[in-house]
Order: C-alpha cells, then sequence, then structure tokens
C-alpha cells in the first residue's frame, strides 16, 4: 500500500480549529427532502460490490473506506504472565448507556491472533483510552504487529497510569480513559467453512476518567474542541474533527399538526 511522504503530511497538516457552526440548511422544512443534493448526484451511476463474490481483501477496503469516520479504542491489556500491551483498533463503538458497554471486534490475523484480543479473554480486564492529534504518531506506532514479547509502550513512549479498579494501565497522556472488564465475547465464522475470522467483545465500563480541560462549563459531557480525537478513515487515512453544528431531535408534540395535514393532503 502506497505510503504518505512524511513532507506532504507535514506541508498540509494543521492544528485543530473545531468551531460550532449553523446546520448545513438551516431553512429546511418538513418533507422537504433534499431536491438539490439529488438532482446533481442522482444520474452518476453506483458500483455494487456484491459481498458474497468479494475478497477478504476488496471487502475490508470497500467497508472501512464506506464506515467512516471511526473512532478509535487504544486499548491497554496485560498477558497472563504480566506482560503490557498497547494497540489501537476502530472497529469499536459504543453499545450502551444502561448497562454502560462498549464494543471491540479484533480481526484474526492467518499469523497469529492479536494479543490484545488474547489478552482480555484470557485475564478479562482491559482500559480503552482516546487518542487525541497531540500523540497520534505514538499511537499509530503501537499497531505494529510485533512478537508478544515486545512492549508497544516503549515503542510509543507514551506514560503508564495506574488504573483504580482493574490491573492494565491507563493512558497518562489520554484526556479521557476507560477501565472496563470482559461483559461478553462471541467468535464470528466465515459464512463458507467454520473458521474463526473475528471475536467479538463487549466491555462494561466500570469507571470512566476526564481530565477537566476537556469538559463543558457544567462539567457533565466532554468539548470535542477541547478533546481534539482522531479517527480512522480508509487506507492509512485518519482524520481530525472539523467543524460541528447542533441539531435539535423534533418532537412528535410539535411536527404532529403539521404531519396530520401532510397525510390528508397526499390522500
Amino acid at each position: 500500500m502506497k505510503r504518505v511522504p512524511i513532507r506532504r503530511l507535514f506541508a498540509t497538516y494543521r492544528p485543530n480549529s473545531f468551531h460550532y457552526t449553523q446546520s448545513p440548511s438551516p431553512s429546511w422544512q418538513l418533507g422537504q427532502g433534499a431536491p438539490e443534493f439529488l438532482e446533481k448526484h442522482a444520474s452518476i451511476p453506483k458500483k455494487t460490490w456484491i459481498m458474497s463474490e468479494t475478497s477478504s481483501k476488496d471487502t475490508y477496503r470497500i467497508l472501512t473506506s464506506c464506515i467512516v469516520p471511526r473512532p478509535i479504542a487504544f486499548v491497554s491489556t496485560l498477558a497472563t504472565d504480566g506482560t503490557p500491551n498497547l494497540a489501537p483498533f476502530s472497529y469499536f463503538s459504543m453499545v450502551s448507556h444502561n448497562p454502560p458497554l462498549l464494543s471491540i471486534s479484533f480481526n484474526l490475523s492467518p499469523k497469529r491472533p492479536k494479543d490484545t484480543r488474547e489478552n482480555i479473554l484470557s485475564t478479562k480486564e482491559f482500559t480503552v483510552n482516546i487518542i487525541s492529534e497531540a500523540f497520534v504518531e505514538a499511537a499509530n506506532v503501537t499497531s505494529v504487529e510485533a512478537p508478544a514479547s515486545v512492549n508497544e509502550w516503549n515503542l510509543s513512549g507514551l506514560t503508564m497510569e495506574s488504573s483504580a479498579e482493574v490491573k492494565p494501565a491507563m493512558v497518562k497522556e489520554s484526556h479521557i480513559s476507560m477501565e472496563c472488564e470482559l461483559h461478553f465475547s462471541h467468535d464470528i465464522t466465515d459464512l463458507k467453512s467454520s473458521e474463526i475470522t473475528n471475536t467479538l467483545v463487549l466491555g462494561l465500563i466500570k469507571r470512566v476518567h476526564v481530565r477537566e480541560s476537556v469538559l463543558t462549563a457544567d462539567r457533565t459531557q466532554v468539548n470535542p474542541a477541547h478533546l481534539n480525537p482522531v479517527a480512522r478513515l480508509g487506507g492509512l487515512t485518519y482524520a481530525k474533527l472539523g467543524d460541528g453544528f447542533d441539531l435539535a431531535r423534533p418532537s412528535w408534540k410539535t411536527i404532529r399538526e403539521t404531519v396530520e395535514k401532510k397525510d390528508k393532503t397526499a390522500s
């Protein structure tokens, strides 16, 4: 896979400038759709991938570039002999807040299973840390497929911080760290064979640690402009936050009369 020259990365990188804007179409009305967008794009044909006929490599390339941006779980674990491990995973999401659960999915390499997967299944404990722009290069180096004996913490130069309820360390540089214990795991097999290709892990979040400098004024949630998180796109590409906007969820009480009038007119 072609790598981006370092000089081009430095030439195009700009420090985070996240700020809030208005939504793209603030005057949008109920039932309006997106006619201008459709007029511009509807005539462009779509290429289709039939998943059952697509190679695993090509499936990976198209899906990881379609399902974007993906948050990154920077996972800290310990092997049964106490060897620490640190690695990033972008098959990662929040599952529920009651109970507080997150999910991480691990691809099983043909060469050997992921150390992080093995450690979680064996010790039942891990931490998930959020990567900010300032240390993305240090986090990225831990994605190397090194022997299990290699300590990725040393490769990255990042700092271990003791957890309160689990044994694996948190990443001190991370503004957000979550202490987790294994809640559920499930192996996923190839549709044409019994070969295990992935393992889905649900982690029960025991504690969430957030640096006060990235909290909102009321200290109830995180301010994305201060967190400066990074996300994964396809290929070698990472992304940072750009503009954000608030868009209120509509209430049925507010739109009910308009919807009923439209329904009567349509019938």
